[in-house]
């Protein structure tokens, strides 16, 4: 069977900089695959390929077996790529349940009477209820990054992508958090995750890639990755 997300020989630069270089992998259905790297190493920029926020310069990027490269974010958000951003990007004069409801209709394209319902589901299943009519302006930083998740669900993605959305939480929020992500795995959504913290990455994912330089390092189930003296030595900053 053919994997759902597909990038093959991907390349990107910025000028003179080559910040993905020769990347391929792919993510099953239903699978929960976890992207670890240091800073600067091009992983957000491997989320922005996928959902379409920039285009390759090199290799094809395939969803559901179909070439996607050619679209633009918001038909790539209709097609089942659901995704979030390290800095929450809220309607902040908007209630939560409001920016719900624009991702529903107009990234998930569903007619108003039924995202009414669904965005209902998805506040309880983010921890968002009590705050529906809340701005999401207003809200606290737990609160934005479920934001974020509950915005991309109410699009019903296959796919749904996650860019550091554990990063600054404390301790309890991160477990909050990773209770939430496990009740989305548990519904059959494909998830690509990126990530610093990385026993919430662990804690759910069922295969790991690292990233060096644009380059792949790792890849494979994540006891196996972190055993790689290359990842302990460029990741973790460890000797083996």
């Amino acid at each position: 069977m053919l994997p759902l997300l597909q990038l093959d020989r991907v390349c990107k630069r910025f000028g003179a900089l080559t910040v993905t270089d020769d990347i391929s992998f792919g993510v099953r259905a239903g699978e929960t695959y976890g992207i670890l790297g240091p800073n600067g190493a091009g992983k957000t920029t491997l989320l922005n390929l996928v959902s379409g926020d920039i285009r390759p310069d090199q290799g094809t990027v395939s969803f559901n077996g179909a070439d996607i490269g050619h679209l633009p974010p918001h038909r790539r958000c209709v097609a089942g790529i659901g995704r979030s951003y390290q800095v929450p990007r809220p309607f902040g004069g908007m209630t939560v349940f409001e920016n719900l409801l624009v991702a529903a209709t107009f990234g998930g394209q569903m007619p108003e009477r039924d995202a009414y319902g669904i965005c209902a589901d998805v506040l309880a299943r983010t921890g968002l209820k009590a705050r529906a009519n809340s701005l999401a302006g207003s809200l606290t930083l737990l609160d934005r990054k479920r934001l974020e998740l509950a915005r991309a669900l109410a699009t019903q993605p296959r796919l749904l992508l996650l860019d550091e959305i554990a990063g600054g939480l404390t301790e309890p929020e991160t477990r909050q958090l990773i209770d939430e992500i496990r009740q989305v795995k548990a519904a059959d959504v494909t998830i690509v995750w990126i990530e610093h913290v990385v026993h919430a990455l662990l804690a759910v994912a069922d295969r790991l890639l690292v990233i060096n330089f644009g380059s792949k390092l790792a890849e494979g189930a994540p006891a196996d990755v972190m055993d790689n003296p290359d990842v302990r030595r460029v990741y973790l900053g460890l000797e083996a």
